[in-house]
């Protein structure tokens, strides 16, 4: 969760965001007046309805009210959830979560306050279509996000391979050595543990 400024000193709306580790596709958000952990816990239910009632097998989030709530909580025990949760002051214990808040309030045409919260839901809805769609990760190979989260993303870098083969072949003196676009990832981390640590307790952590 993070909070948007409204039109006056003290206004803010809380804007809540659910993004897949693996794929940084944002697959729900929403944008509400404040927050409650019963609105965090609609906000969860609906967002596991909204991806084809896929529950995920484990859920990390911020260490804020609404989020530690019992309301969350029981959720997630209900639906067999593990939970985890930033700590205190440690910014980069929720790193994809703050890197896509930055990309949004960095973004060039964000304004300094919302006129109202209907203006703030129309600039999100734009924002994140924008950013599932179009934007580049350096993390994800250079893709976006919704093509790496429904697999499009493997021709798509097929492609590249084809692309950058031709030129290679035609023109070899402008390159150094074979071009090959980047990678696209098999696992994604929050808080990686040492690699010399038991290989069973880095599978436990693993997020994917």
């Amino acid at each position: 969760m993070t909070k948007l400024k409204g039109p006056f000193k003290g206004v803010y709306y809380d804007l809540l965001v659910m993004i897949d580790i693996f794929s940084r596709k944002v697959v729900h958000w929403k944008l509400v007046q404040s927050e409650s952990g019963a609105i965090a816990e609609a906000f969860m239910a609906e967002a596991f309805a909204a991806n084809g009632g896929v529950v995920p097998g484990h859920v990390h989030a911020d260490n804020g009210p609404s989020m530690t709530s019992k309301n969350i909580a029981q959720l997630f025990i209900d639906l067999g959830i593990t939970r985890s949760h930033s700590r205190p002051h440690v910014s980069n214990d929720n790193p994809y979560s703050e890197v896509g808040f930055k990309t949004l309030k960095y973004c060039p045409a964000f304004p300094d306050r919302f006129a109202s919260i209907e203006a703030a839901t129309r600039f999100c809805e734009a924002f994140f279509t924008y950013y599932n769609n179009e934007h580049r990760h350096s993390g994800i190979g250079l893709h976006a996000p919704a093509s790496v989260h429904d697999g499009t993303a493997i021709k798509i870098r097929q492609r590249r391979c084809e692309v950058l083969a031709t030129a290679y072949t035609a023109n070899p003196e402008r390159f150094r050595s074979r071009p090959i676009p980047p990678k696209l990832p098999d696992k994604a981390w929050i808080n990686e543990p040492p690699k010399d640590e038991n290989t069973e307790n880095n599978k436990a952590q693993l997020a994917a």
